[in-house]
C-alpha cells in the first residue's frame, strides 16, 4: 500500500484524505437557464468549451444548488462556506434524457461543478485552492443553523451576495451508507474532479420548495441573476450532521 499523499498549506502538512468529522448544511435547489449556465462554465474552462455539460432536467433548464455549510470539526479547522454548484454531465457520455436526469437528481448521484465557493478562513482558502482547485474566496458570514428555519447571509467587499432562508422539511431516515459524489472544480483554466465521500448523515429534512432568496449587488449576485433562476426553489434540504472525506483530485 502506498503512503498517503501530503500537501503543504501555509506551512502546515495536510495528509490525504481530509476528514470532516462534523459538518452541517442547508441547501436550496433552483432551476436555471441551461445555456446561461453553459456560458458561465465555459468562461472558467481555460478556453476548452464543453469540458462539462449542464445536466438538463427538462428542455432548456438545469439545476443550480445554493448551499451554506458549517464545518464544525475537520482537518482544515472550523469555517463557514457558501457554494454555488451546477449539476453537470461528463461530455464523454451521451446527454442524459430529462427523465434520467431527474432520476439521477433524486438518487443523489448527479455530478456537481463547484462554481463559486466563498469561505471565511485563510487556511481553508489556501487548502481549497491549492489542493483541489476549488474557487474559494473570502467573505463575511451571518448564519443560523440552529433554528427550525435556517438562515444564511453572505457579504464580500461590503456588498451583499445572497440572503437565503430555508424552511423545515420532512424528516428523512439517517444514513450510514458510504456514498461517493463527484465534485468538479475549475481554477486558472484547469478542471479537476474530486471524489467526495459521504460516510454518514443524520438529522436530514427535505421538502419541495421552502426557500426565500434575496440577491444583492455583488458580482456573484449579478451572475446568479444572469442565470435566470426559477422564482421558487424546486427543493430544499437541511442536515444536522455530516461526516465525509475529500480525496486527492484528478485532472479532467
Amino acid at each position: 500500500m502506498s503512503a498517503p499523499s501530503t500537501h503543504d498549506v501555509l506551512g502546515t502538512t495536510v495528509t490525504m484524505p481530509v476528514e470532516i468529522r462534523h459538518a452541517r448544511c442547508f441547501v436550496a435547489g433552483f432551476t436555471a437557464d441551461a445555456a446561461a449556465v453553459a456560458r458561465a462554465v465555459d468562461a472558467e474552462s481555460g478556453g476548452r468549451p464543453g469540458t462539462l455539460r449542464p445536466l438538463r432536467i427538462r428542455p432548456g433548464r438545469t439545476m443550480c444548488m445554493l448551499v451554506f455549510v458549517d464545518y464544525v470539526d475537520g482537518d482544515l479547522g472550523p469555517y463557514n462556506e457558501f457554494g454555488v454548484c451546477f449539476l453537470v454531465e461528463d461530455p464523454s457520455t451521451p446527454p442524459a434524457s430529462p427523465l434520467r436526469a431527474v432520476r439521477s437528481l433524486l438518487k443523489g448521484d448527479a455530478r456537481a461543478l463547484v462554481h463559486r465557493l466563498p469561505v471565511d478562513g485563510d487556511f481553508t482558502l489556501a487548502a481549497g485552492r491549492g489542493i483541489w482547485g476549488f474557487p474559494k474566496t473570502l467573505a463575511d458570514f451571518d448564519v443560523d443553523h440552529d433554528s427550525a428555519t435556517k438562515h444564511g447571509r453572505l457579504e464580500a467587499d461590503g456588498a451583499l451576495i445572497a440572503d437565503l432562508r430555508v424552511k423545515p422539511g420532512i424528516a428523512v431516515p439517517d444514513s450510514t451508507a458510504d456514498t461517493v459524489l463527484h465534485a468538479y472544480s475549475q481554477l486558472d483554466g484547469t478542471t479537476r474532479m474530486t471524489p467526495w465521500r459521504l460516510t454518514s448523515t443524520t438529522g436530514t429534512r427535505t421538502r419541495i420548495g421552502g426557500a426565500s432568496l434575496t440577491l444583492g449587488d455583488h458580482p456573484i449576485a449579478d451572475e446568479l441573476r444572469s442565470l435566470r433562476l426559477g422564482r421558487r426553489a424546486l427543493m430544499t434540504s437541511s442536515v444536522d450532521r455530516i461526516t465525509m472525506r475529500f480525496e486527492d483530485p484528478t485532472l479532467v
